[in-house]
């Protein structure tokens, strides 16, 4: 007994210490992440053929500076509540191993072999049901949800950026690579050698031999990690010659991966109906439908309105115009460049009755800013880039989804009451969030918002005008782009006096 108690203090010892080191990693995190970077090889920017004054850029100086201030605030916060959680579940397992060594005459428990992996299955197993998998979550807000980030062999495309990461990079850490090849890897065993009680149909090659996948394959991957419970993975594969993806989902419940599902999609047959609510803007229109047939898309059909713009009230009768039953549905903006591959994601993340589609739209700043030092900005096909500079993942914008009519129509469409610019489409958002749909929230490498100026009219609410204001700031160019372009003067200044001495001491 001595021995025992020796052996569960020194555990609870262990325990203890690597929660404190836990905290400690967090907080050094957090400190990296707030630390500003610079570059100092950076070209000095400007707007062609605009002058802009200093005022304006200050203001949008200082939008920028207030939205770091926010996410530093809300890294502080998401610390405090990481800590409560450690400290909780070290509550949580100290009694949990109180419980299992005392029996219920006060006797100590020492268990069996046969007993302890039976335990451990049945707590891994029920970590997957209470995790958001097979079914969605009510969730109060939109800030509630849990957002994906996509990968593929080579890079991972992320929402949570801070100062120092990119939204497009290859994993720099080790223990990130190694788990997404891991990932990889396990998935590949799910599909080339499945469990004898699956139904899955058998696949032979054109030789009739066994299809074997490989790395190669792999088309792209999602995941998500609920703190609490685990990460779960949804990964894509899909041979060059055929029509038909390979699904597997895979979850990490803080131990070993276990299979969730493997399945077949075929996409052959799944039509989508891309719906462009449109007023005006006949240039940008002109340029979309010029994206558009470069994929040789066919069947256009205009419903003109006599009445206001709403957006929302364009795309409601856009989804109802279709009279031909069950359809997949793209709700677009004219300022917007998709891949033929983003449709492809849209098919495999929408499921009737199951799953709606959110995804984040990479948004391009000023090309007049971002191209500074060229005579003029290059061909849209080339500015379509994931640099830092070059723009950002639009994570508070939900005007982008790919949804069925008849989970669109049985959730009631858009709120009709919402006039003017903005607002419809988190309205919408939120009644799926409070609904038992799962919602997919992720960035997409294939899904651009083009930069065009933005005009906030005066008839909108003071919170739309708010919001117009915010998005055209952001929309406008990267924080370090618009320091040099408030500082631009003073920096000029200085390249002067440095000519000016250099000069100086050169005839000296």
């Amino acid at each position: 007994m001595p021995r025992r108690g020796l052996i569960l203090q020194t555990r609870t010892h262990w325990l203890l210490l690597g929660l404190a080191l836990l905290c400690s990693l967090v907080l050094f995190l957090y400190l990296l992440e707030c630390a500003p970077q610079t570059d100092g090889n950076a070209p000095l920017p400007g707007i062609i053929g605009e002058n802009y004054g200093k005022e304006y850029y200050q203001a949008l100086l200082q939008e920028q500076e207030e939205h770091y201030q926010t996410r530093a605030t809300s890294l502080k916060r998401q610390i405090a509540q990481l800590k409560q959680e450690l400290q909780e579940m070290s509550e949580k397992m100290r009694s949990l191993q109180e419980r299992k060594n005392v029996g219920p005459n006060g006797i100590g428990y020492q268990g069996n072999k046969e007993q302890t992996p039976s335990d451990l299955l049945e707590f891994l197993h029920s970590q997957i049901d209470k995790a958001e998998v097979s079914i969605g979550a009510k969730l109060p807000s939109e800030y509630g949800v849990i957002p994906f980030e996509s990968f593929t062999l080579m890079k991972v495309f992320q929402l949570e950026m801070g100062l120092t990461r990119h939204p497009e990079e290859k994993p720099v850490r080790k223990d990130k690579r190694d788990e997404l090849v891991e990932v990889i890897e396990a998935g590949l065993e799910v599909i080339n050698n499945p469990d004898e009680d699956e139904e899955q149909e058998d696949e032979d090659g054109p030789l009739g031999e066994k299809m074997i996948f490989n790395e190669n394959d792999f088309v792209e991957g999602y995941y998500r990690t609920e703190r609490d419970k685990g990460t779960q993975y949804e990964l894509f594969f899909k041979k060059a010659d055929l029509m038909e993806y390979r699904h597997v989902t895979l979850f990490r419940p803080f131990g070993p991966l276990m299979k969730v599902k493997s399945e077949m999609i075929d996409i052959t047959r799944s039509i989508i109906n891309i719906i462009v609510p449109l007023a005006e803007r006949t240039e940008a229109f002109a340029q979309f439908m010029q994206n558009f047939s470069e994929s040789n898309f066919h069947n256009y059909t205009l419903v003109s309105l006599n009445e206001e713009f709403n957006r929302g009230r364009g795309l409601n009768v856009g989804a109802r115009a279709w009279d031909k039953g069950e359809v997949l549905m793209f709700f677009c903006d004219v300022d917007i460049y998709f891949s033929a591959e983003f449709l492809n994601s849209c098919r495999l993340n929408a499921e009737p009755g199951k799953k709606v589609f959110y995804p984040v739209v990479f948004s391009l700043y000023n090309p007049a800013i971002v191209y500074a030092s060229q005579d003029i900005p290059p061909p849209v096909e080339q500015q379509l880039v994931h640099k830092k500079d070059s723009g950002f993942w639009r994570d508070f914008g939900f005007g982008m989804t790919c949804q069925y009519r008849s989970d669109f129509l049985t959730i009631g469409g858009f709120d009709m009451e919402v006039k003017g610019w903005g607002g419809e489409d988190v309205h919408l958002y939120r009644k799926y969030l409070h609904g038992d749909l799962i919602v997919i929230r992720t960035p997409v490498p294939g899904l651009f918002h083009l930069w065009h100026e933005k005009r906030c009219a005066d008839e909108l609410t003071p919170e739309q005008y708010r919001m117009c204001i915010q998005s055209k700031a952001m929309n406008e160019a990267s924080h370090s782009h618009l320091g040099m372009l408030v500082f631009r003067e003073e920096i000029e200044t200085h390249l002067h006096k440095q000519a000016y001495r250099t000069k100086s001491e050169a005839v000296g």
